[in-house]
């Protein structure tokens, strides 16, 4: 089951300061995306996959699987002609032995469950017992087959790698070396299968999307860790299959993750959590930078600098009224000074009236940023002090906030 995710969606230019580096379109590097705080931006923090994981084709190395088992599955758990379904279960298991491939599980299931539909048959037993013992197994058959590990599991995969096709991964303890760990699960609605296309696009939005929501402080997360997902298959989605699991991997396919990425508010304290959250609020408008350069669009870009004045002149005063422990305050009251300070020359850069004038505050504002205030605020509240790698397209300033 799933597909590859192909670059994902276009994202803001770098803006080349310290709440950056946001990467360009088409910005390289796990995890280029940075903002204040070490917030992530929405969007793939490359680079994606080749060929993703698990997607239409089976790993380098592995043995196809046998189309006849997975007819005989399908037909089993639909109880739809029962009796062709015990057969192409029967061929296939035939087939597996000879040619040495996969899918002997699925051709047994659906062997088995045709054998039972045929039973049911011949008996004509139609009570509600056996219309709920019936559906209870289907169910669990189903189930089975399509399951996928949850939030917070780590796993392997049967190849050991994170491309091609696969029908089932072992889930084992994040404590040791595993293939992914996952942050979140989307459910997609049912009916007909919407194409690979489309649940692409929304793996892309929902992943990176929700990526932060269990990694909240991206300075944690390693240079070489990169989003992937694992989604549907036209094969799958018939077995009612709907799930795209979004999962940390390793961005070298030799490679492999050790211990949780997880940082969110079940392992994080109250103060760490008011600081990451509003770097995100404010990652949150500083990504949206319009493509268009000032010379180009000076109204646009006017816009967007007072969109970040705002952003700022709600964020700073709540850091400046949370109550820090002692060893913070002044970490912290120094940053928010900083931050004030930003706010005022994002407020001339909105009220610029040429290019040459927008550039030049744009730059002061960055430049509050570039001392460091930011590591020593996040030393003190004991948050990762190493700023994520600069992997973006246009390059851009190590420095956050």
């Amino acid at each position: 089951m799933s597909i590859p995710p192909p670059p994902g969606p276009q994202q803001p230019q770098d803006p080349q300061g310290p709440y950056g580096p946001y990467p360009a379109p088409q910005a390289q590097g796990p995890y280029g995306a940075q903002g204040p705080y070490g917030g992530q931006g929405p969007g793939p923090y490359g680079p994606q996959p080749p060929y993703g994981p698990w997607g239409p084709y089976p790993p380098q190395g592995l043995p196809p699987v046998n189309g006849l088992a997975i007819a005989a599955l399908v037909l089993g758990i639909l109880c739809f002609l029962p009796a062709v379904g015990l057969v192409l279960g029967l061929i296939a298991l035939r087939q597996i032995k000879r040619k040495g491939e996969r899918g002997k599980g699925m051709a047994v299931t659906g062997a088995v469950l045709s054998t039972v539909g045929l039973l049911l048959l011949a008996m004509s037993l139609s009570t509600g017992a056996v219309s709920g013992f019936w559906e209870g197994f289907k169910e669990g058959a189903r189930d089975s087959v399509i399951a996928s590990p949850d939030k917070g599991e780590c796993f392997n995969s049967p190849s050991g790698s994170l491309e091609g096709e696969t029908y089932e991964v072992d889930v084992v303890p994040c404590s040791g070396k595993h293939d992914g760990e996952v942050f979140a699960t989307v459910t997609l609605p049912g009916g007909a299968f919407p194409g690979d296309d489309h649940i692409t696009t929304v793996a892309d939005d929902k992943c990176y999307e929700l990526e932060a929501d269990y990694a909240m402080d991206s300075w944690a997360l390693p240079d070489d860790v990169a989003v992937y997902y694992l989604t549907p298959t036209r094969q799958s989605w018939s077995l009612g299959d709907r799930e795209i699991t979004c999962f940390f991997g390793n961005t070298d396919e030799q490679g492999s993750l050790t211990g949780s990425l997880r940082n969110d508010e079940s392992t994080l304290d109250a103060d760490q959590v008011a600081y990451l959250k509003a770097a995100r609020a404010i990652d949150a408008v500083l990504v949206e930078e319009p493509e268009a350069y000032p010379e180009e669009d000076l109204a646009a870009n006017g816009e967007w600098a007072q969109d970040v004045h705002d952003v700022l002149a709600e964020q700073g005063p709540a850091l400046d009224a949370h109550t820090w422990p002692a060893d913070a305050e002044r970490p912290m009251a120094d940053l928010v000074k900083e931050l004030d300070s930003a706010r005022k020359e994002w407020a001339k850069a909105a009220d610029a009236g040429d290019a040459d004038t927008f550039y030049v505050h744009y730059d002061e504002a960055y430049g509050f940023y570039d001392g460091p205030a930011t590591v020593t605020a996040r030393e003190a509240l004991g948050l990762d002090t190493s700023p994520p790698a600069d992997d973006s397209a246009e390059g851009g300033s190590d420095t956050d906030v």
